[in-house]
């Protein structure tokens, strides 16, 4: 197409047409209520200017009359399916590449459905009852309760962090024993404290009690 025949870089109003001729090839750009780019070489190349009728309706050329009336279902697919497009604007070319195949695929659907005898319905209707019929298909959505709040930092497969019915409390004892926090970073630490239910010597002041059932590594 000629360069100057850009529709961003030509201003149109509805209407107008511009053509550029090249031996027996034609170029027309022609705005209606948008640009249409034509390559023709069939045709006479049309007068330039606006041609509008007196409603303002812009007057198709005859190449576009003739493009209608033997296009068959190329455009028309087109049309149909961007009535109740299921598409959206994405950046994933995944996406864009799945939506529009899946509203060709529900056109089809609908095509072979209307060729069959039995009561004709709408497109819009067929795709609701499709909708239904693949809600009812999968049933009621599982909902998985979840709890409230920030989940604790606590791994439940570590025994010493299974705190739920077992209360894991500090309590005095009689024998002076080592803290094993303190022993797993090569420090040697005696201690008269001890877990009630690991029989573990921890430390109190260094927080090795709180570290040793609510870390699953140190």
């Amino acid at each position: 197409m000629p360069q100057d025949l850009v529709p961003k870089t030509s201003k149109l109003k509805r209407g107008d047409i511009r053509v550029r001729t090249s031996a027996d090839l034609t170029a027309i750009l022609w705005w209606d209520k948008r640009d249409i780019c034509l390559l023709m070489n069939i045709y006479n190349a049309p007068a330039e200017g606006n041609f509008c009728n007196e409603g303002g309706k812009a007057i198709n050329p005859r190449i576009v009359m003739d493009y209608n009336h033997h296009m068959g279902n190329v455009d028309k697919s087109d049309r149909i399916a961007n009535s109740y497009s299921i598409s959206r604007c994405t950046f994933k070319w995944t996406k864009k590449l799945f939506f529009p195949m899946l509203d060709l695929a529900i056109l089809d659907s609908y095509i072979l459905h209307s060729s069959c005898e039995g009561k004709k319905i709408s497109q819009r209707d067929f795709q609701y009852t499709l909708v239904r019929n693949m809600l009812a298909h999968a049933g009621p959505e599982q909902r998985v309760p979840r709890s409230l709040g920030r989940p604790p930092n606590v791994e439940p497969h570590v025994a010493r962090l299974k705190v739920f019915g077992i209360k894991h409390w500090p309590i005095p004892c009689e024998t002076q024993l080592r803290c094993d926090m303190c022993k797993a970073g090569s420090v040697t630490q005696k201690v008269f404290v001890k877990c009630h239910m690991c029989e573990m010597g921890l430390c109190i002041k260094k927080i090795c009690f709180e570290h040793y059932h609510t870390q699953a590594q140190f």
